[in-house]
């Protein structure tokens, strides 16, 4: 771990300081979680920016691994898109959990109809990048890379845009949640909901596609044939929970028991 950091580090070291903020602004957002109440949809306030922040540390340091191998790319102008696009949301959302109120979905006023657009700009143009690095994966040769990570890589980044632009069936519907609104349920910090559909299995499923599937390959597959199936089954996967979520159905459902205890 020591030396992957290392590694890191020296590789990019902008993006390797800014993932390191965002999971301590992650932790202190988690310690807020269990030490105050205010709720928003039934949930702690302070899980949505711990999960943004988490999840941007994870994408930031991906991201800073990956685009080393890039010839010609021009690192400065992607490492402070990402930190000005994703930094803004961060905070965004920390403030608005803050006040007890909602970020994503939030039309209530003029200023907050505002800036949720404005965090669904941000969002796409985090995405767009990530495709425009991932058609460079596609593009360029990579003679120093076995053929089987190479491959990972470039899949990953595949499924993780495809479901990414997914967050965009959870805005035009203004809810996370398919038969219910923004439903929510007490599934650690994940929240997904029990008792009807939820958006966010398959966007997170998706979007972590970028982290687990060039480790198991790196790792466990190192196979060519192998990483492009196992791409192909975790894409699957991801797919049929977004499937399952518009037909109102949930990923882990309650026990008829516990739904009667709830009813």
């Amino acid at each position: 771990m020591i030396s992957f950091i290392s590694e890191l580090k020296s590789r990019n070291e902008t993006l390797f300081y800014y993932g390191l903020v965002c999971l301590g602004f992650g932790l202190l957002f988690f310690i807020l979680s269990k030490t105050t109440t205010t709720q928003v949809y039934g949930v702690n306030a302070w899980l949505k920016p711990f999960k943004f922040a988490l999840s941007t540390f994870l994408f930031a340091w991906a991201m800073a691994w990956y685009c080393h191998y890039l010839g010609g790319f021009n690192q400065p102008l992607f490492n402070w898109s990402i930190i000005l696009l994703l930094g803004f949301e961060i905070v965004y959302i920390a403030i608005m959990a803050g006040k007890g109120e909602t970020s994503h979905y939030n039309t209530s006023s003029p200023l907050y109809a505002s800036l949720f657009s404005m965090m669904a700009l941000a969002a796409t143009l985090v995405t767009l990048y990530t495709a425009f690095v991932g058609f460079q994966f596609f593009t360029q040769s990579f003679p120093q890379l076995p053929p089987y990570y190479l491959w990972a890589i470039r899949l990953s980044i595949l499924i993780f845009v495809v479901f990414s632009f997914e967050g965009f069936a959870m805005g035009s519907r203004f809810s996370h949640t398919v038969g219910a609104v923004n439903d929510n349920s007490n599934l650690w910090i994940l929240g997904w909901s029990k008792t009807v559909g939820d958006l966010r299995v398959s966007h997170f499923i998706g979007m972590h596609a970028l982290q687990v599937l060039p480790v198991l390959s790196f790792y466990l597959i190192k196979n060519t044939k192998g990483t492009v199936i196992v791409a192909l089954l975790y894409g699957i996967l991801a797919l049929f929970t977004l499937v399952q979520a518009l037909q109102g159905k949930p990923f882990f459902a309650a026990s008829p028991k516990k739904m009667d205890l709830k009813k």
